[in-house]
């Protein structure tokens, strides 16, 4: 993402990769000279911040301007206090699983438990230098009594980092290849350092953007709270990113703008996964990045509202793409049962997923439910040979195949086989959980960077539901769509989840426009035809969307008004809790 955006030259109807919401002036804050004034000025201060961030650059670029203003700094760096690393390994190793396990167990840990910490809060400020400052992840555990600055760090720019081998895990001193650094940052560093910036969520006096090696944008607390305030009883829309992957195709490639066209393909888009999306704040032209977990500790009653006591501040409706356009079948797969994902990793609610057709070319297919005459013990003794010998498997002996069509929608409760065929563009309507998917069959390919692609058969025999087979697939598994309601140039279609699933699916139709009531509920939505649409909510805020932009109506917004903007008939679908 650029530093600043002076201009958007991109039209109504054209999917938009950086969007902001716009702050008064003044708010956004330019380069270290600027944060480095703030600082003089406080004298005494805390530089904490998620792992990934570039610690020693920022030391370096602030140092660089105290020592020009003829100023003594005291640098306490909290990684001089981590324990030493063979502890912190053995420590965390039961939440990681064997070094080959795809996944890990939610760490239960606190991160003051990584740190020497009797030895850590007993530096105390020097007094005799002009300026004090604690620098590095967990700096606010030293106990300081001094104005905390948190520098955060976008989930896809750590993960570049990552594959770049510029970063390591927190408290490791090596980098490890970037299957068992991304398992860690999951399953411990990330859950370590959530939980620390919502305990320290009062201290914070200023939030910094990471992101950029050169640069950084700063903004106060209290100015970033009162852009999270209007986002909540309004529109928000969080900064996608995009993945390539094995089975990737070519629709995102060709259809969206301003990304990098430099990939094989692209496989995913994070339209709406919130633990790995930020919230981006614009001032002056100047961007600034925030995790979205900021908004739900702040403001999730606005957000959820009659569902907030349930989820709390996780978020739990997820919107992604899965691109097979010219591309390949994702794996054969099923995801864990409630239990099952409690038990074992950690997670509070589990995967479950829907299917909904964005676009697909004639004959696409999506695998869903097993043939009537599935014997278990057969299928499982073929994947396993498959595994063992490289054979191929003749799926469709065991796994149902069904033709995809534009705004069908496929539902796959946990424990169900499937798979999203070759070219759909695939809109995933999930839970917020992303990553428990247990693979059974991968065609024989290998990853990009040409390694076989982990199977998980034991995993996912562990969770199939056998029952989900035959006529049983087209009754249960396949949603039925109805229209519920509807006007001289407009229908409402239900487009019904399974029953397991704890959310629901409407489709608006119209022609010119339509206004909605929340009922105290949050919406996800997104426009699924025509070209663009513009949503007004009850305290005024305007916005346009372009065909396949996610955007969430919060339960405060009240109620709001989309307006066509296109020639022929919108279609909007809205996600929402039961």
């Amino acid at each position: 993402m650029p530093v600043r955006l002076v201009a958007k030259d991109i039209a109504q109807d054209e999917y938009d990769v950086y969007p902001i919401c716009s702050l008064e002036a003044g708010k956004v804050f330019n380069g270290y000279h600027s944060l480095a004034r703030y600082i003089i000025k406080k004298r005494t201060v805390i530089i904490d911040g998620y792992v990934g961030v570039f610690w020693n650059t920022i030391k370096t670029a602030l140092n660089e301007y105290f020592t020009e203003n003829g100023l003594t700094v005291n640098w306490v760096e909290t990684s001089t206090y981590l324990k030493p690393q063979q502890e912190i390994a053995t420590l965390i190793e039961p939440f990681l699983g064997t070094p080959e396990a795809v996944w890990g167990t939610k760490c239960t840990l606190l991160l003051h438990d990584l740190y020497q910490l009797d030895n850590f809060t007993g530096q105390l400020p020097n007094k005799a230098t002009d300026i004090n400052i604690v620098i590095g992840s967990g700096a606010a555990l030293s106990g300081w009594d001094a104005p905390v600055i948190y520098v955060d760090l976008p989930k896809n720019e750590l993960q570049f980092r990552m594959r770049a081998g510029a970063i390591t895990n927190l408290g490791a001193y090596e980098v490890s290849e970037p299957f068992s650094m991304y398992k860690r940052f999951y399953f411990v560093d990330w859950v370590l350092l959530n939980n620390h910036k919502k305990q320290i969520l009062s201290k914070i006096s200023v939030i910094a953007d990471g992101q950029w090696p050169e640069d950084i944008n700063w903004i106060y607390k209290a100015d970033l709270a009162d852009g999270l305030n209007r986002l909540s009883q309004s529109v928000i829309r969080v900064r996608p990113w995009f993945e390539p992957g094995a089975w990737g195709g070519h629709w995102i490639r060709e259809r969206i703008k301003n990304i990098n066209k430099d990939v094989v393909n692209y496989a995913w888009s994070f339209e709406l996964i919130v633990p790995e999306n930020g919230l981006v704040f614009e001032s002056d032209g100047y961007l600034l990045e925030v995790s979205f977990d900021f908004l739900m500790f702040n403001n999730q009653q606005e957000v959820l509202g009659i569902h907030a006591q349930k989820f709390g501040d996780e978020f739990p409706i997820r919107f992604d793409f899965l691109d097979t356009y010219d591309g390949g079948n994702l794996s054969i797969q099923c995801h864990p049962s409630l239990k099952y994902i409690q038990d074992n990793f950690g997670e509070t609610i589990t995967q479950d997923e829907t299917y909904y057709i964005l676009d697909c070319k004639d004959k696409a297919q999506v695998y869903l439910g097993f043939q009537d005459s599935i014997q278990p013990v057969e299928f499982r003794s073929v994947l396993e040979a498959s595994q063992c010998d490289n054979n191929e498997v003749e799926i469709t002996n065991y796994v149902q195949a069904h033709t995809a069509k534009k705004h069908d929608l496929f539902l796959i409760p946990n424990g169900t086989v499937h798979s999203a065929g070759a070219n759909n563009l695939v809109l995933e309507i999930s839970a917020t959980p992303y990553i428990f998917t247990f693979k059974m069959y991968d065609w024989l390919r290998l990853d990009l960077d040409g390694n076989p692609r982990p199977i998980n058969i034991e995993h996912a025999f562990n969770n199939l539901n056998f029952e989900r087979k035959g006529e049983k697939v087209q009754a249960e598994l396949i949603s039925k769509q109805e229209i519920i309601g509807q006007g001289a140039d407009w229908e409402l279609v239900h487009v019904p989840t399974h029953q397991e699933h704890f959310y629901d699916v409407h489709r608006i139709e119209f022609d010119k426009d339509i206004t909605v009531e929340t009922h105290n509920q949050c919406h996800v939505m997104m426009l699924v035809e025509g070209s663009a649409i513009t949503i007004k909510t009850a305290n005024g805020t305007e916005q346009t969307f372009a065909y396949a932009e996610t955007f969430v109506v919060p339960a405060a917004a009240e109620s709001y008004t989309l307006t066509n903007l296109g020639k022929s008939r919108a279609k909007v679908i809205k996600a929402f809790l039961k």
